[in-house]
Order: C-alpha cells, then sequence, then structure tokens
C-alpha cells in the first residue's frame, strides 16, 4: 500500500507519512488470531494494510457480536486512545491473513500536537462509528433477521467486489451470522435460499455473490 492510502496519514508529507510506517511496529496475523483481547491494555492504534479484521464483543447471553469489520487504509483501536480509557472494550480478529501497522499512544499524540488535521479526521471516524452502529441498532429491533442477512451480504459485496462485478467474501457462516446479529442457522437457510435463486456459491469458509445488484 502506498502511504496515502491511509485517510489519517493523508495530512501528512509522503517523507513523513513514511517516517511514522517506519516507526510503527509491523504486525502479521494468522487467519484466527487475535490482536487483542476486551481490557487488553490499549496503548496502540493499528493500521490495516493487508487483510480483514473483525472487531468483536461477548454478549451477556454468550454469544458473540462483530460490531465492525476493517481493512486496508482503515485503522481500530482509537476510541481506547482517545477516550483516556485504559483498557480494549472490545476483540479484534484477523478473519484472514492480516498485516497492520502498530502506532504506539505517545507516536499518535506527537502527530496529533503537530497536525489538527489528524484530529479532525479521528473526530469524523468516531461520528462514522456512531452512525454505523446506530443503523445497525434500528435494524436488530425492527428489521427480520433474513432481511438483515440480505442487507449484510448486500454491503460486503460492495467491500469485496471484484472487476467482473463477482464479490467473494472470505467469511464463515459464524461471521456472517455474528455480523447480521442472527443465528447460524438463519443465515444457512438464506444462503440456500439466495443459491437455489442463482444468486450466489456457497464454498468452505466463503460466500461468491455472482453479480452486483442482484435481486434479492
Amino acid at each position: 500500500m502506498a502511504v496515502s492510502d491511509w485517510a489519517i496519514l493523508s495530512a501528512l508529507g509522503d517523507d513523513e507519512a513514511r517516517g511514522v510506517l517506519t516507526s510503527a511496529r509491523r504486525r502479521t496475523f494468522k487467519r484466527g488470531e487475535v490482536v487483542f483481547h476486551r481490557d487488553d491494555p490499549a496503548d496502540t492504534l493499528h493500521l490495516v494494510s493487508s487483510g480483514c479484521l473483525a472487531v468483536r464483543v461477548v454478549t451477556p447471553l454468550g454469544s458473540v457480536a462483530t460490531l465492525q469489520l476493517v481493512g486496508p487504509g482503515e485503522c481500530f483501536g482509537e476510541l481506547a486512545l482517545l477516550g483516556g480509557a485504559q483498557v480494549r472494550s472490545a476483540k479484534v480478529e484477523a478473519i484472514s491473513a492480516s498485516e497492520t501497522y502498530a502506532l504506539s499512544r505517545t507516536d499518535l499524540d506527537r502527530l496529533r500536537a503537530q497536525h489538527r488535521e489528524i484530529d479532525v479526521f479521528l473526530v469524523e471516524l468516531l461520528g462514522q462509528r456512531v452512525a454505523e452502529l446506530t443503523e445497525r441498532l434500528v435494524e436488530a429491533l425492527y428489521t427480520p433477521a433474513p432481511r438483515r442477512v440480505r442487507l449484510m451480504l448486500d454491503g460486503l459485496a460492495e467491500r469485496y467486489r471484484e472487476p467482473s462485478g463477482r464479490a467473494t467474501i472470505p467469511l464463515t457462516q459464524d461471521d456472517l451470522a455474528g455480523l447480521a446479529g442472527t443465528s447460524r442457522l438463519t443465515v444457512n437457510r438464506v444462503l440456500h435460499e439466495l443459491q437455489r435463486a442463482g444468486h450466489v456459491e456457497i464454498g468452505r469458509g466463503r460466500v461468491t455473490v455472482l453479480a452486483a445488484g442482484a435481486e434479492r
């Protein structure tokens, strides 16, 4: 990735942005590997250079809810650093082989002091996070589960869209259930309905959406 691909570094010149990445710690994660757990010390911001990672929490009933996916050009871990918290509020796990650059709290504070544009970006990012979670909360309360699964697939298809129009989503049905806030059984039923209609193909650990804008 080019340094300009990270929006948070766009306020910096290319040389300074490259210096930030040089000083950051390069981390690699295998599929299923945990970056950090809830209540772990909060001391780094991660810039994602490849792969896909899931932000997750365990509900009071013991099920796992996936709050967010982050991929190349995005970042995670900023909430604890900005809010003065000393521990993480959620677990982050790689759902495909991934690479990040871990920026320390000290380095982030220095950049914020030198470039006020970074604070503007972070405020906008937090606002976007709140808007996304609010939308998902409304869906969870008022949208039937099968419809939530279809909406979630549409959103993921945009993330993974290929030039051909197909989109291979590298997530298991458990992952999809966590994102849609429903059971694996419901996800399985909806996927097989879509497969019979010719809209998707189901593979091991992945779902391929065959075309953009398919009626579902």
